[in-house]
């Protein structure tokens, strides 16, 4: 927890020299160039299967931030970054600007709604906005807003409407360390102390926050 709120101490410092920093993508540019982002992402950003993240609407900085992380896992063998076996060699070909025009494109488009189950909505609500004091686990809300859309200066990536397949997936991926581009090792000091039933609620109540 002190390691947490370290870094978001350090994070609001931050912010103010960022905020000056215009992001330079040119979304007409993207739309050109995302056909091949299309087969598993849709052509507006809505993948179409669950196991695909939706990236409508998501933040520039953050999709920039990963096609980043994915590239650098490729060409440094999966030492640095984050390594996926599709995304990372589809992320070797494109340049800085292309990254840019792509997270510009798609952040453009609006994110398909999705929904929660009924029986999830409490349980799921609580642990989204308050956490677990007991086993150290902090509200998710606090990065990610009370309605998951997180923020783009701090490239912390809207989560609400997300389908809840690959949502669960990430958790997973971060809980075992085989994901590990996220700052400070934040999410996987959380990821760790969640059982499969909390990322199963998680899961399912983002999949319809808004």
């Amino acid at each position: 927890m002190k390691k947490i709120a370290l870094t978001i101490t350090m994070l609001l410092g931050a912010l103010s020299a960022n905020n000056a920093v215009a992001f330079d993508g040119n979304a007409e540019a993207g739309k050109a160039k995302s056909a091949t982002c299309a087969a598993c992402h849709g052509p507006d950003g809505n993948a179409p299967v669950a196991m695909y993240p939706k990236i409508a609407g998501q933040h520039a900085d953050y999709i920039y931030k990963q096609l980043k992380d994915l590239k650098l896992g490729m060409t440094s063998g999966g030492k640095e970054g984050r390594m996926d076996p599709v995304m990372s060699g589809m992320a070797m070909p494109l340049s800085d600007q292309d990254m840019k025009d792509l997270a510009a494109y798609f952040s453009s488009q609006n994110m398909s709604a999705g929904s929660t189950p009924e029986e999830i909505v409490e349980i799921g609500k609580k642990l989204y906005k308050a956490g677990d004091a007991e086993r150290g686990i902090p509200a998710c809300s606090a990065c990610h807003g009370p309605r998951g859309n997180g923020t783009s200066l701090a490239k912390f990536p809207k989560i609400s409407f997300q389908h809840p397949d690959y949502i669960k997936s990430q958790l997973l991926k971060f809980r075992e360390g085989t994901r590990a581009n996220d700052m400070n090792g934040m999410m996987r000091d959380i990821a760790k102390k969640l059982t499969d039933k909390d990322i199963e609620v998680l899961s399912k109540y983002l999949g319809g926050l808004h």
